[in-house]
């Protein structure tokens, strides 16, 4: 028997749920596992917390994706405050925001340059990055916030010679990225994609004037030889790969050092065998982490989930922590440990939308955490736990800041 909830009152989401989704989900997967709640900036969505509905969910193609869909949908489900201008720009014309065929035309313009093969060829000049910010660590040390001399510009630094965008930049695209992702006042977010919108606009007219040997080039020629990609989603792949080939890496590396330095014993295990670190980073990734709830979808029909008939025309929010710390699936998932079997995580999704860049993330995570532990063996946490401040965002789980010592 299923039913279909429509009068109880919307859940908000506060500025605990950004510290800790988790406590939130914990009581959800029990007493309601598919509810609507009040996502910022002030959307009433449903969402979805229990590993057994979540991970079918992320692959029902009644759950679309449709971004042009989005704006009529945004209109009937905001808050009055909420103003619409901030949706419409040309950052969402991305294969995240699409459903076949357009995925499926948009995705396999970045496929070959994602794959195992490919990015496992990126390891010499990953660990090259990493060893010049371990250098620079040293020099600036004994006392360094890690966010910014490390977990950040190594993902990006990798990702914007990827796509080939100056790196003198980043910070402006770092700035831009926080505000756009935050749950934050609509007119900064605004003001934030507009910007960065200009700057790829005319990254991209540079790269068509003149191409070079990075991802984004191909793309615009790609584009110029019949792939028939426009120039807003040219402008739009390159805005997804940007911010989504470096927040997770990030968020990765700051969420599980922050795990192993609550747990000296986990750091210890990893210290007396490296050769665990590629599982400790599937086990950060579950734990604690860098994307809370999957990027938006929306019901194309009526959608039974967990016992609950979702209308047609109603947004839905997939809780990808929720499920990785769900106990139905997993043993003791409150609990960090780095030996234990994380199969059937959905840290980066599932089905068509599962992230593409994993496994750069991945990569990049194992070659991280083996130069910290390597080069900092008395790496220790410089402030208190409950004082370090959380990312207000409901997609991205992640810190401001991460002081240590060593």
């Amino acid at each position: 028997m299923t039913r279909t909830v429509g009068n109880t009152d919307p859940i908000p989401l506060d500025d605990d749920f950004f510290a800790d989704p988790d406590a939130l989900y914990r009581r959800l997967r029990v007493e309601a596992p598919v509810t609507r709640i009040v996502a910022p900036p002030g959307l009433v969505v449903w969402l979805v917390t229990r590993y057994a509905d979540v991970r079918p969910a992320l692959n029902d193609a009644r759950l679309a994706k449709n971004g042009r869909r989005f704006q009529d949908l945004i209109g009937r489900h905001a808050a009055p405050t909420v103003r619409m201008a901030e949706f419409a720009n040309s950052l969402v014309e991305h294969m995240l925001n699409s459903d076949p065929p357009d995925h499926t035309r948009l995705r396999k313009l970045v496929n070959r340059a994602f794959t195992v093969r490919a990015i496992a060829q990126m390891r010499p000049r990953i660990t090259e990055i990493a060893t010049e910010l371990a250098d620079s660590m040293t020099a600036h040390g004994p006392e360094v916030d890690l966010l910014d001399e490390f977990a950040f510009p190594l993902p990006m630094t990798v990702i914007c010679e990827l796509l080939g965008v100056p790196q003198d930049r980043r910070d402006e695209f770092r700035t831009w990225s926080n505000t756009l992702l935050s749950a934050g006042e609509p007119e900064e977010r605004s003001a934030a994609a507009q910007a960065m919108a200009q700057f790829l606009a005319e990254l991209v007219a540079q790269k068509t004037a003149q191409p070079g040997e990075d991802m984004l080039s191909a793309i615009v020629a790609a584009s110029e030889d019949g792939d028939r990609l426009s120039h807003i989603e040219v402008i739009s792949m390159a805005f997804l790969l940007l911010v989504a080939g470096h927040e997770t890496t990030v968020n990765l590396i700051g969420n599980g050092m922050l795990a192993l330095l609550r747990r000296p014993d986990q750091l210890a295990a990893l210290r007396a065998d490296p050769s665990l670190v590629p599982n400790a980073v599937e086990e950060f990734l579950r734990f604690d982490g860098p994307v809370n709830l999957a990027t938006m979808r929306h019901t194309s029909a009526p959608v039974e989930i967990g016992g609950v008939t979702i209308p047609e025309g109603e947004l839905v929010l997939v809780s990808l922590i929720g499920a990785n710390r769900d106990p139905g699936r997993f043993e003791r998932p409150d609990e960090l440990d780095v030996t234990r079997d994380t199969s059937g995580h959905v840290a980066f999704g599932y089905g068509i939308h599962h992230c593409l860049g994993a496994p750069l993330a991945r990569l990049e995570g194992e070659i991280a955490f083996r130069t910290l532990l390597d080069r900092f063996p008395d790496i220790e946490l410089a402030a208190e736990p409950a004082a370090l401040a959380w990312r207000e965002s409901s997609l991205i789980h992640g810190l401001h800041r991460l002081p240590v010592r060593f």
